[in-house]
């Protein structure tokens, strides 16, 4: 029998996900021993043209929401600046990029691509920032971004979009617990930890 595996949907563009963020690490940290945790890129946000100021307001009210439910820090001074063009897709495909280079990486890079957009206040939509983050993880910057830019990454990236669809997951972050061909919903947004633990708890039970 397969080890359970524990899917993790998420964007490191989400504030949700942000906030949520020292729950999966919890979560891993518990769990790690028992089951397989695996990331699945979510794809939020796919815009071409640059925010208007009342997309901004709306973005930083749930910037706001999040840190207060959770503490997480947020730069607000300077973020989202005019121009900015909220796409996700270079953020997701670092990550993808990631996997393909080394694996081990791909929950530290998503965490510092989340750090340097929320706390830092970092333009992530950019090569070369996203080549920055991963040369802090040791991966040579030129050939992340050789990497970053190739089609594969990019074919990568776009079957992550299609399994968080096809799981039917509309919004991140979100939870699914697989045991052979059973695929069970463990949770679904910013959850605290107790009752993600006795979710999984209940889902490994049921076997």
């Amino acid at each position: 029998m397969n080890p359970p595996i524990l899917w993790y949907f998420a964007d490191p563009m989400c504030s949700w996900c942000w906030g949520f963020s020292p729950v999966i690490e919890a979560v891993h940290a518990q769990y790690r021993d028992r089951l397989k945790i695996a990331l699945v890129l979510g794809g939020l946000r796919h815009e071409t043209a640059p925010m208007t100021a009342a997309q901004r307001e709306e973005i930083l009210h749930h910037w706001r929401a999040v840190h207060e439910l959770t503490g997480r820090p947020f730069r607000l001074d300077g973020a989202l600046p005019e121009g900015f063009v909220y796409d996700t897709e270079p953020a997701c495909r670092a990550v993808a990029t990631m996997g393909g280079i080394d694996p081990a990486q791909v929950f530290p890079l998503f965490k510092a691509i989340q750090t340097a957009f929320y706390a830092e206040g970092r333009d992530v939509t950019r090569a070369s920032v996203l080549a920055e983050l991963a040369a802090g993880l040791g991966v040579d910057p030129a050939a992340f971004l050789q990497a970053f830019d190739r089609d594969d990454a990019r074919a990568r990236t776009q079957a992550h979009f299609r399994q968080a669809r096809q799981a039917g997951v509309r919004g991140f972050p979100a939870l699914i617990l697989q045991q052979d061909a059973q695929l069970r919903a463990v949770s679904a947004g910013c959850q605290p930890l107790d009752q993600v633990q006795a979710a999984i708890d209940r889902c490994l039970a049921a076997g």
